[in-house]
């Protein structure tokens, strides 16, 4: 089985956040987010690298992320735009201002991803375990009807600051079931909970949840580009509307094409939804330093 590739998703701007997060520097020595999860990913044997950004930031991109990887692991760079052409698709993308989501982005990387690859974001944090189990998986079980995913549990994964988004997992025997987007997720006093409409439902504190941490064959992108074109036809004139990547895996799996395997991960999140998460995620990146964690600087 060829080595899998790491595809990273840095195109979007956090507009929770205020600015362009994934290029905050929150390191003893001036790290990103990124730069942890390089470091965590050729640590586990990953000799390919494929980000996904946008033109208007990318030298300060490769001055700040790319050129420190070393030469021995391949780079290579996407362009995720609103109007980034798709190979093959057979359909007009009309023009607007938002690019079209996580499985959009996914997508504009066929022509340089040829081999298995997993799928992280740029300002999510997932510690060692999930790139070591990732890249196991990547290189023992994936398949073109066996996929995979590091799930998190939920009281890992939350903001002091504020709500998130998650996507909640039923699994049975290590599959994912079924995912569900639950918005507006808090921790209060007496539990965690999402809101829907005017009313709160609790969720178990150990649901497993996705942070978009994602292993798939080559063969995603047929099913990603079908799934594409019915996508425009049913939001051809929604601005906004997105193609995430959960809304594809569970397609997938309620039609039985495909079986996708759960790999848990015992490790804790950190990101920076909210700007007030930073003080927070520094402080945790300082002590991984002083308690040997990480090298630093981690290049």
């Amino acid at each position: 089985m060829s080595n899998p590739s790491l595809v990273i998703l840095a195109a979007g701007m956090g507009s929770r956040y205020g600015g362009l997060k994934q290029l905050d520097q929150l390191g003893p020595s001036g790290e990103t987010i990124i730069d942890y999860s390089l470091r965590d990913a050729i640590d586990a044997g990953f000799k390919k690298i494929v980000f996904v950004i946008r033109k208007s930031f990318e030298n300060d991109f490769k001055e700040k992320v790319s050129n420190k990887v070393k030469n021995d692991v391949e780079v290579s760079h996407v362009f995720q735009e609103f109007d980034t052409e798709i190979e093959g698709l057979g359909a007009e993308v009309p023009l607007r201002e938002k690019p079209w989501g996580t499985g959009h982005a996914i997508l504009v990387c066929e022509s340089v991803v040829k081999e298995p690859f997993a799928v992280i974001n740029a300002d999510d944090y997932y510690g060692k375990d999930a790139f070591i189990q990732m890249y196991t998986f990547l290189t023992t079980s994936v398949s073109v009807s066996s996929y995979g995913m590091v799930g998190y549990s939920l009281d890992k994964t939350l903001s002091d600051n504020g709500y998130v988004s998650r996507g909640v997992c039923q699994t049975k025997d290590g599959l994912l079931n079924e995912i569900k987007e639950r918005t507006k997720i808090k921790k209060e006093a007496n539990g965690i909970f999402y809101c829907e409409g005017d009313e709160l439902h609790l969720l178990p504190n150990d649901s497993v949840v996705s942070m978009n941490f994602w292993g798939f064959d080559h063969s995603v992108f047929p099913h990603l580009k079908n799934r594409f074109k019915k996508f425009l036809a049913q939001n051809h004139n929604e601005p906004k509307a997105e193609f995430f990547i959960p809304i594809i895996v569970d397609e997938l799996i309620n039609s039985g094409q495909v079986k996708l395997h759960v790999m848990e991960s015992k490790d804790q999140w950190y990101g920076v939804t909210y700007k007030e998460d930073k003080e927070t995620v520094m402080k945790v990146f300082s002590d991984f330093s002083k308690n040997g964690e990480y090298k630093i600087p981690v290049w």
